[in-house]
């Protein structure tokens, strides 16, 4: 019997973190919505092999990947329904927008960058090189999804779909009313998350040592506020008003969790460095902690900055 998750069954795992691949922009008008591959339609061979594989260590990173993993972060966690589903930031749309330049490292990324930073910030991982099999299978999982899809083309469903600014500024104590309300019973009260019987994460950690790090696009709550919105309650998209989707982000992003890789001993240079948003809690005191101050320290390990300069 095989091993495999199905997508079906993945879409359990689903939660918030940290691999977002960007937040969505409305599509050109003059844009089709574009519909992936059937989930059975993997082709044979070789080639079929590695997309296999990329959908095995998509759904299952603890068991596929173990090597590179630090929490319980899944890249299905936050890309739902197997990277397929429009406005979960589905591997489709963000295949076709890369090579691209990302202003959060300050050059041109390829789409294996892209992929180690997952591992790096959302996994609170190990890199893993790029050329290894474990990000070729990713590639080739995403190559194969966005077949037939026009390269270079924000498509409809791309990201998740951007809110508008908050009518109110985000409040803990609203937050933590809609978390315990609508998440708590999959993500646990204290935001632990969940695992079945055989100790595989059915729902992600939150917060503490288990889940994404403070270099991890979801500890903005701008962008976990998108993601709750149109993804959360699981099955239950856009029930939330857009002020709770608010709220519950910043309470949950209000809590500490593994610190930031580029954390050299100093709180406040990591903060001006790296953080100080309007949507950034990191380095802000908030009920009494400076967030950030306590963290345990994080297990990924930043690529050399040189190895990120043209021409080497």
């Amino acid at each position: 019997m095989s091993t495999r998750p199905t997508p079906a069954a993945a879409a359990a795992s689903a939660l918030m973190l940290a691999l977002a691949l960007g937040t969505a922009r409305a599509a050109s008008p003059d844009v089709p919505a574009f519909t992936p591959p059937a989930a059975d339609a993997i082709p044979s061979g070789p080639f079929g092999e590695a997309v296999r594989r990329g959908q095995d260590i998509f759904l299952n990173p603890q068991k596929f990947a173990k090597q590179y993993v630090g929490n319980s972060m899944a890249c299905v966690s936050c890309h739902l329904d197997a990277g397929r589903r429009a406005g979960s930031a589905p591997l489709w749309a963000a295949y076709v927008l890369y090579p691209a330049y990302r202003s959060k490292n300050g050059h041109v990324n390829t789409l294996a960058e892209r992929l180690q930073g997952c591992f790096i910030y959302s996994m609170n991982g190990r890199m893993p090189p790029a050329d290894s099999k474990t990000i070729v299978a990713l590639e080739s999982y995403m190559y194969w999804m966005a077949k037939g899809a026009p390269t270079g083309v924000k498509l409809a469903g791309q990201g998740f779909p951007e809110l508008a600014e908050p009518q109110q500024t985000p409040d803990y104590v609203r937050g933590q009313k809609v978390y315990t309300e609508h998440c708590a019973l999959c993500h646990d009260a204290q935001g632990k998350g969940r695992q079945d019987a055989t100790e595989h994460t059915v729902f992600p950690a939150l917060w503490g040592d288990d889940s994404y790090n403070w270099g991890a696009g979801m500890h903005s709550i701008k962008t976990a506020a998108a993601f709750i919105h149109a993804n959360m309650p699981l099955s239950q998209g856009g029930t939330l008003s857009e002020q709770e989707a608010w709220d519950v982000a910043y309470f949950v992003d209000a809590h500490e969790r593994p610190q930031d890789p580029h954390f050299a001993g100093n709180l406040a240079a990591t903060t001006k460095a790296h953080h100080g948003g309007k949507y950034d809690l990191y380095g802000q005191t908030v009920n009494g902690v400076t967030l950030g101050a306590h963290s345990k320290p994080s297990t990924s390990t930043l690529p050399d900055k040189a190895e990120q300069q043209v021409g080497n």
